[in-house]
């Protein structure tokens, strides 16, 4: 008995052929899409969520702290000491992963308020500005270096190459509201140029000790082969306002 086996025509073959390549397309171009919503779009909307959540939480502490004693009132005729008074310890560093202040960028828009957060890994910076661990306090010697994300996530520093010399960026926590004033132009660095969040930022125009504010996000937006640097000098404190910062 003979087979009935034919090979197919190649037409047949040829449909084939372009009909699974246009599947494979549509499916890698659907992939592709998804993606793409999910990189700006989603991860925008829950970073707001998280970075709203944080600022919450971070006021409401804020609200349910004792206020600070004040200080002591000097007797009329004050009794000279014959050893000077110990310096006072140095403050506890801030809980990792918890929000301790928001920062406000007038040229960002009145609503642009961040929360920031003890450390910069990746996972935190999903949910505010980051701290760099080991670097001063907001208001105190030396220099308060702060990471953010440029794009997704937020885009919490996607405008930070906008920011000029006489620029202010406002910081608040618990006590104090600090008003730095940006020096200099944005510079890019290589990642390895640890220097710019130093005591005294290297490659800064500060010449000695001060009370200083590093910025730093990736460049460019889309990569991070450099760093974006923005720096800042402290130029006003004030007690802060109960109800926060703007936003």
């Amino acid at each position: 008995m003979r087979s009935r086996w034919r090979p197919p025509r190649p037409d047949a073959v040829l449909r084939l052929l372009v009909r699974t390549f246009s599947e494979l397309c549509l499916t890698a171009g659907t992939l592709i899409v998804l993606f793409t919503v999910y990189v700006l779009l989603w991860t925008g909307i829950t970073a707001d969520r998280a970075m709203d959540g944080e600022r919450a939480r971070l006021r409401d502490r804020w609200a349910a702290a004792p206020a600070p004693a004040p200080p002591p009132v000097p007797s009329a005729s004050p009794v000279p000491s014959a050893s000077p008074a110990p310096a006072a310890p140095p403050p506890p560093p801030y809980p990792a992963g918890q929000a301790f202040a928001e920062m406000y960028v007038p040229r960002f828009g009145a609503d642009w308020s961040k929360p920031i957060l003890e450390g910069t890994d990746t996972g935190l910076l999903k949910k505010g500005l980051g701290h760099y661990t080991g670097t001063a306090r907001p208001g105190a010697e030396g220099n308060f270096a702060v990471a953010g994300h440029r794009r997704t996530y937020g885009d919490p520093f996607k405008d930070l190459d906008e920011l000029r010399p006489g620029d202010t960026v406002v910081v608040r926590d618990a006590v104090n509201r600090y008003t730095y004033t940006v020096r200099a132009e944005p510079l890019r660095v290589l990642p390895t140029e640890t220097a710019v969040v130093g005591p005294v930022p290297g490659r800064s125009p500060f010449a000695g000790p001060g009370k200083y504010l590093t910025l730093t996000t990736c460049d460019p937006e889309w990569g991070h082969s450099h760093r974006l640097i923005v720096w800042a000098e402290l130029t006003a404190a004030a007690p802060a306002d109960p109800g926060g910062l703007p936003g």
